[in-house]
């Protein structure tokens, strides 16, 4: 399992510090943007992922919870990310934003809330390096993680394998070193947490668990 620690969970008063605390054990650096309108919640933009980039070369999973992020796409992956995912439910006909992620050399990813049906993610399979499966309601961190949400992940798996793609699946939402193995055991490739790395007395070694798993 591949893990993405959240920064939205780390203490901001020392960011940099955190960030070096987890990248050299981590697969992803997540970096949540929220705009207060697609989810209830502020976070941070493009500034934020440039004055982290110099610190680590760990590729940066960035997740577009805002509207209209086909305005920003330019400006995030100039500041640094790796790979941007946006959500199906802000980009109703994603497939310009997608392609423009790939042209501008970053992964794209495409996410879908829990109340969104996993089958509305059948059509961009092959324009996507990445579907995220929110096992929370998007827009704060420390939540409870919903188990019934790793149903959509063995549906996007079978979906994947008649259409012969394969697009990472990542799940994002109340991972910890208990449930990331039913997420690995569903088919997730890639695990994003927050509070169950930043939280524990020892992040790297939270962070090598759930990878074992």
């Amino acid at each position: 399992m591949k893990i993405a620690p959240s920064m939205l969970a780390c203490d901001y008063t020392k960011m940099g510090e955190e960030l070096c605390r987890v990248s050299k054990d981590a697969d992803y650096i997540h970096l949540d943007i929220m705009d207060g309108c697609f989810v209830p919640n502020i976070s941070y933009g493009p500034d934020f992922i440039r004055a982290l980039r110099p610190l680590t070369d760990t590729p940066f999973d960035v997740h577009l919870m805002i509207e209209s992020p086909r305005k920003f796409i330019r400006e995030i992956v100039k500041a640094g990310a790796d790979l941007v995912t946006i959500h199906l439910e802000a980009e109703p006909y994603p497939e310009q934003t997608l392609r423009q992620i790939r042209e501008l050399g970053a992964m794209a990813g495409l996410s879908i809330k829990p109340g969104t049906p996993v089958e509305e993610l059948f059509p961009y399979l092959d324009q996507v390096d990445m579907v995220l499966i929110m096992t929370v309601e998007p827009g704060f961190g420390g939540q409870t993680f919903m188990e019934e949400m790793l149903d959509k992940v063995r549906v996007l798996q079978q979906e994947m394998k008649e259409r012969r793609v394969s697009p990472l699946i990542e799940v994002d939402g109340g991972v910890n070193e208990e449930n990331v193995v039913l997420a690995s055991q569903a088919g997730a490739d890639i695990c994003v947490a927050g509070t169950a790395v930043f939280r524990s007395p020892n992040p790297a070694e939270a962070i090598r668990r759930m990878q074992w798993c």
